[in-house]
Protein backbone atom coordinates (compact mmCIF):
# COMPACT_ATOMS: atom_id res chain seq x y z
CA UNK A 1 0.00 0.00 0.00
CA UNK A 2 1.47 3.29 -0.98
CA UNK A 3 1.20 6.48 1.16
CA UNK A 4 2.13 9.80 0.16
CA UNK A 5 3.60 11.89 2.88
CA UNK A 6 4.03 15.70 2.64
CA UNK A 7 6.26 18.67 4.99
CA UNK A 8 5.71 22.26 3.77
CA UNK A 9 8.16 25.06 4.22
CA UNK A 10 9.56 28.01 2.85
CA UNK A 11 12.00 30.48 2.36
CA UNK A 12 12.70 33.70 0.79
CA UNK A 13 14.88 34.38 -2.24
CA UNK A 14 15.76 36.90 -4.70
CA UNK A 15 16.43 36.53 -8.51
CA UNK A 16 16.29 37.81 -12.03
CA UNK A 17 15.46 36.46 -15.09
CA UNK A 18 17.59 36.99 -18.03
CA UNK A 19 19.66 35.40 -20.43
CA UNK A 20 23.18 36.88 -20.97
CA UNK A 21 23.04 36.11 -24.62
CA UNK A 22 20.07 38.15 -25.22
CA UNK A 23 20.21 41.53 -25.79
CA UNK A 24 18.20 43.57 -23.25
CA UNK A 25 14.78 44.05 -25.64
CA UNK A 26 14.68 40.28 -26.26
CA UNK A 27 15.20 39.41 -21.69
CA UNK A 28 12.65 42.67 -21.40
CA UNK A 29 9.86 41.15 -24.11
CA UNK A 30 10.17 37.55 -22.48
CA UNK A 31 11.00 37.96 -18.70
CA UNK A 32 9.11 41.26 -18.25
CA UNK A 33 9.10 42.82 -14.79
CA UNK A 34 11.03 39.66 -13.54
CA UNK A 35 14.23 41.19 -16.01
CA UNK A 36 14.42 43.99 -13.44
CA UNK A 37 18.50 43.93 -12.93
CA UNK A 38 18.10 45.13 -9.47
CA UNK A 39 16.44 41.64 -8.73
CA UNK A 40 13.01 41.02 -7.30
CA UNK A 41 12.01 38.84 -4.31
CA UNK A 42 9.47 35.91 -3.43
CA UNK A 43 8.59 34.72 -0.79
CA UNK A 44 8.57 30.91 -1.67
CA UNK A 45 5.98 28.50 -0.41
CA UNK A 46 7.55 24.30 -0.71
CA UNK A 47 5.28 21.32 -0.64
CA UNK A 48 8.15 18.36 -0.47
CA UNK A 49 5.94 14.76 -0.69
CA UNK A 50 7.67 11.51 -0.10
CA UNK A 51 5.30 8.39 -1.41
CA UNK A 52 6.03 4.59 -0.42
CA UNK A 53 5.09 1.45 1.58
CA UNK A 54 4.01 2.22 4.93
CA UNK A 55 7.33 0.14 7.24
CA UNK A 56 5.37 -2.52 9.16
CA UNK A 57 7.72 -1.78 12.21
CA UNK A 58 7.42 1.96 12.31
CA UNK A 59 3.95 2.40 10.53
CA UNK A 60 5.61 5.41 8.84
CA UNK A 61 6.66 5.87 4.98
CA UNK A 62 8.82 8.37 6.18
CA UNK A 63 9.83 10.18 9.87
CA UNK A 64 9.02 13.80 9.39
CA UNK A 65 11.41 14.98 11.79
CA UNK A 66 14.19 13.62 9.48
CA UNK A 67 12.34 14.78 6.55
CA UNK A 68 12.11 18.43 8.18
CA UNK A 69 15.78 18.46 8.83
CA UNK A 70 16.83 17.04 5.23
CA UNK A 71 14.52 20.20 4.33
CA UNK A 72 16.09 22.95 6.51
CA UNK A 73 19.84 21.55 5.48
CA UNK A 74 19.39 20.88 1.88
CA UNK A 75 16.81 23.74 1.13
CA UNK A 76 16.20 26.66 3.46
CA UNK A 77 19.90 27.19 4.62
CA UNK A 78 21.12 26.88 0.81
CA UNK A 79 18.22 29.09 -0.48
CA UNK A 80 16.61 31.44 2.08
CA UNK A 81 17.64 34.83 2.29
CA UNK A 82 19.69 34.47 -1.05
CA UNK A 83 20.13 36.28 -4.50
CA UNK A 84 19.73 33.30 -6.45
CA UNK A 85 21.57 34.30 -9.50
CA UNK A 86 24.79 35.32 -7.33
CA UNK A 87 24.78 32.98 -4.36
CA UNK A 88 23.94 30.12 -5.31
CA UNK A 89 26.22 27.59 -7.12
CA UNK A 90 23.48 26.23 -8.89
CA UNK A 91 22.37 29.30 -10.35
CA UNK A 92 25.31 30.49 -11.90
CA UNK A 93 24.90 29.43 -15.02
CA UNK A 94 21.20 28.33 -15.29
CA UNK A 95 18.16 31.08 -14.91
CA UNK A 96 16.37 30.61 -11.70
CA UNK A 97 13.03 29.95 -12.75
CA UNK A 98 10.38 28.55 -10.93
CA UNK A 99 10.64 25.57 -12.81
CA UNK A 100 14.49 25.00 -12.49
CA UNK A 101 14.49 26.23 -8.75
CA UNK A 102 12.27 23.24 -8.42
CA UNK A 103 14.72 20.96 -10.39
CA UNK A 104 17.36 21.89 -8.07
CA UNK A 105 15.55 21.23 -4.76
CA UNK A 106 14.54 17.62 -5.76
CA UNK A 107 18.02 16.92 -7.46
CA UNK A 108 19.57 18.34 -3.75
CA UNK A 109 16.81 16.32 -2.04
CA UNK A 110 17.13 13.52 -3.88
CA UNK A 111 20.18 11.89 -2.62
CA UNK A 112 18.80 11.72 1.04
CA UNK A 113 15.52 9.52 0.38
CA UNK A 114 15.59 6.04 0.03
CA UNK A 115 15.52 4.54 -3.27
CA UNK A 116 12.07 2.67 -3.20
CA UNK A 117 10.35 5.97 -2.56
CA UNK A 118 9.31 8.10 -5.07
CA UNK A 119 9.90 12.10 -4.39
CA UNK A 120 8.18 15.17 -5.34
CA UNK A 121 8.12 19.16 -4.81
CA UNK A 122 5.80 21.42 -5.28
CA UNK A 123 7.49 25.19 -5.64
CA UNK A 124 5.29 28.59 -4.95
CA UNK A 125 6.38 31.12 -6.23
CA UNK A 126 3.11 33.00 -5.76
CA UNK A 127 -0.19 31.74 -4.31
CA UNK A 128 -1.46 30.94 -8.01
CA UNK A 129 1.85 30.16 -9.88
CA UNK A 130 3.81 27.20 -9.03
CA UNK A 131 5.51 24.39 -10.45
CA UNK A 132 5.67 20.31 -9.23
CA UNK A 133 8.43 18.16 -10.27
CA UNK A 134 8.56 14.37 -10.01
CA UNK A 135 12.03 13.83 -11.39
Amino acid sequence: MKVKVSRKAHFNAAHRLYLPEWDDAQNESVFGKCNNPHFHGHNYELIVSVTGDIDPQTGMVIDMKELKELIKMEVEEALDHKNLNVQVPEFKSLNPTAENIAVVIWNKLRPHIAADRELEVVLYETPRNFVTYNG
